[in-house]
This record gives structure tokens, C-alpha cells and sequence, in this order.
């Protein structure tokens, strides 16, 4: 399967074919996914992209972030903390995969040492690894991935901004239900 020219998770067509083409831009996408919306934290990777000048892990990793995400609009709700986690990324990007996120997948033995080596990424939890591994899975064919992608939708059913919309949708209808039964 060949990967896709754009991840339509954001409203930026820029944005949404950086995420695409450079696997670094995707994690960090993903590490930003918290507590803000999917189109802001996917819109992110552009946006330190053209603030700091670059996207290369080995520069972020040594570069005090935060002055960038802090710039309005601002990168994320928590631009302290979140300049942390994508600077740990960018570190853990040069130290443990030479500055190639996509060793990630492409050098996993199976979907277990897939697992193992999102979630050792910071900001990574299970959820977070199952919904990358959905994407890695459904847009990029990787095979690893298809051991550990979750059944259900996620963002990895997303291919066109309507789509993106109706899997919002969707989701705020689950969580609404959720909540519902949770309140009886």
C-alpha cells in the first residue's frame, strides 16, 4: 500500500501532508493529541515547523522550546509542558532510532515490539499506541501494525475532512452514552 499524499486530520491541507510524509511530524502529532482538539494538535507539527524553522528530532531536542509553542495562536493549551514532551520525543527519536521515526515500524519484528516501542515513546499510553498503530495500520499498510490496531473506528478510518467529521461525531456520541450510564 502506498502511503498516503495527506492525513486528514486537520483543517490545514499543508499540515495534513506534513503528517503524512514525514513520520517525525506524525508522532508529534500525536504527542500533542491531549486535551486540545485533533485539528490543533495535528495542525501542531506545522506550526513548530515554521516557528522553529525545521522539524529535524536532533535540533528540536536541543532547542528550548517553549517561546515557540507559547507564540499565539499558541501550539497547545499547556505550551510548558507540551514543549517538553515533544522536545523528550525529538530526544528519544536521536537517541534510540538515530533521528528516523519511521525505524519505529519499519524495523519492528511484530506487532509486540511495535507496541513495546510506541509505548516506550513519552506521552504514549495504550490508548494513544493502539489509535497510532490504527493509522500505521489502515493509511500506511504496515503489517505490524495490523497485529495490534484496535477492531473499532479510529482515526485510521479517517481519509477525507468529512470523514474526520463524522468519526468526531461519533466519538462525542459514545462518550455522551458513556456518560449517560455512568450517571445511573
Amino acid at each position: 500500500m502506498p502511503a498516503p499524499e495527506a492525513l486528514y486530520f486537520t483543517d490545514d491541507e499543508e499540515a495534513c501532508r506534513l503528517i503524512a510524509t514525514d513520520p517525525f511530524a506524525f508522532l508529534v502529532g500525536f504527542a500533542l493529541d491531549q486535551q486540545i482538539t485533533v485539528q490543533q494538535a495535528f495542525a501542531g507539527p506545522l506550526r513548530i515547523k515554521q516557528r522553529v524553522g525545521t522539524l529535524d528530532p536532533a535540533t528540536l531536542a536541543a532547542t528550548d522550546l517553549e517561546p515557540f509553542f507559547k507564540e499565539k495562536p499558541a501550539v497547545h493549551r499547556f505550551p510548558g509542558s507540551m514543549a517538553r514532551r515533544v522536545q523528550d520525543l525529538a530526544a528519544t527519536i536521536v537517541e534510540e532510532y538515530n533521528g528516523d521515526a519511521a525505524r519505529i515500524w519499519t524495523e519492528a519484528r511484530d506487532g509486540a515490539d511495535l507496541r513495546t516501542r510506541l509505548a516506550a515513546l513519552p506521552g504514549f499510553g495504550e490508548m494513544k499506541v493502539k489509535t497510532v498503530a490504527g493509522v500505521l495500520a489502515k493509511r500506511f499498510g504496515i503489517a505490524a501494525a495490523q497485529e495490534i490496531a484496535p477492531d473499532h473506528r479510529t482515526l485510521g478510518d479517517v481519509d477525507s475532512p468529512q470523514a474526520l467529521a463524522d468519526y468526531q461525531a461519533a466519538k462525542r456520541t459514545y462518550k455522551a452514552e458513556q456518560r449517560a450510564k455512568a450517571a445511573r
